[in-house]
């Protein structure tokens, strides 16, 4: 009796777990590790494990931002520029003799005006975030280009550089940084007003407007936020390699989409968690890490990062389909 009532219960709870967001994402980065560990096993060797969650803190912070503009339902090219233009703005102030802290304000805040530029043009002049950021691409990194005339910023001081390399507990500080951030918008997204209307925004934005929602402000917020968190993950980047690059973030857009994507968050709007974001980010640095193990060249790792994106969109798609299709039985 009590090993059929064992079995109930794990049929159940597997139940639940399945018909949760991040499930698939689970599953996949579960069996993927499995196949990459028989291929090599030094995939799981403890050097490795710490490369690809330190690795996974840069991409997460970015990632946490561009989850919160697909949630409602928009699109941000311009985070690997941005990334780039914080990294070197901090390293140029500190070349110039500003001290650190100031330095790293400095850059971050830049990557925030950005943010606001993206955000103003998108909800004052009505353009698609697809446009807009794709403008806002190449004038930071032009930008970039313009500051740095192609020539890395180095070296940079010890106390922008032993930031990336301090721990707490064994642990790098961009991956608290990232955990910590993730933390606190998970419970901004489940339990907090602003969250709610995200999720609100993302669902049907006429709606939302209707019920009174400012959803100018929010979309402006979510902009700003994406390009903040982004310059930040650049001057964390710079930290790490000693020297502000001015090719720093090139593709890291991709990267961040298909992440945030592959994690569960809708092309669509409306839907996704930031839990689902955050293993989307660790699948794709396990990705990356383990096609670099492999030996597989960077042309090819770049086209199965493509892949990946597509298959997701389209995995995407048939969800919400499904779910569509289960309303309207229901009703």
């Amino acid at each position: 009796m009590n090993d059929e009532s064992n079995k109930k219960n794990i049929k159940a709870k597997l139940g639940r777990f399945m018909q949760k967001q991040e499930s698939s994402i689970v599953i996949a980065t579960v069996l993927y590790v499995l196949f990459v560990t028989c291929v090599n096993p030094t995939f799981l060797s403890t050097g490795n494990i710490f490369n690809v969650l330190r690795s996974t803190g840069f991409t997460l912070i970015t990632v946490i931002g561009m989850a919160l503009v697909l949630i409602t339902g928009g699109l941000d090219l311009s985070v690997g520029s941005v990334l780039a233009l914080g990294g070197v703005i901090t390293g140029m102030l500190c070349k110039a003799g500003v001290p650190v802290l100031p330095a790293i304000v400095a850059g971050v805040l830049v990557g925030a005006l950005i943010g606001s530029i993206n955000g103003m043009i998108i909800v004052k002049a009505g353009i698609p975030p697809l446009i807009v950021t794709l403008g806002m691409q190449y004038a930071a990194r032009g930008l970039v280009s313009v500051l740095t005339q192609g020539v890395p910023i180095y070296p940079l001081p010890d106390g922008l550089v032993n930031i990336e390399k301090t721990r707490i507990f064994n642990i790098p500080m961009v991956v608290i940084v990232a955990i910590s951030l993730a933390v606190i918008v998970h419970i901004i997204l489940s339990r907090a007003p602003f969250g709610r209307t995200i999720y609100a925004l993302g669902g049907n934005e006429e709606a939302a407007r209707i019920s009174g929602i400012n959803t100018k402000r929010t979309k402006f917020s979510v902009y700003v936020i994406t390009s903040t968190l982004a310059a930040l993950a650049g001057v964390f980047m710079a930290a790490r390699l000693g020297s502000a690059e001015a090719a720093a973030g090139s593709g890291y857009e991709l990267t961040v989409i298909c992440g945030a994507i592959i994690g569960g968050i809708s092309t669509f709007g409306g839907m996704g968690s930031i839990i689902g974001a955050s293993i989307g980010a660790l699948f794709m640095e396990i990705l990356t890490n383990s096609l670099t193990l492999m030996r597989v060249s960077v042309y090819w790792q770049n086209l199965v990062v493509g892949v990946i994106l597509v298959l997701a969109v389209l995995l995407d798609q048939y969800k919400r389909q499904l779910i569509l299709k289960n309303s309207i039985k229901k009703d």
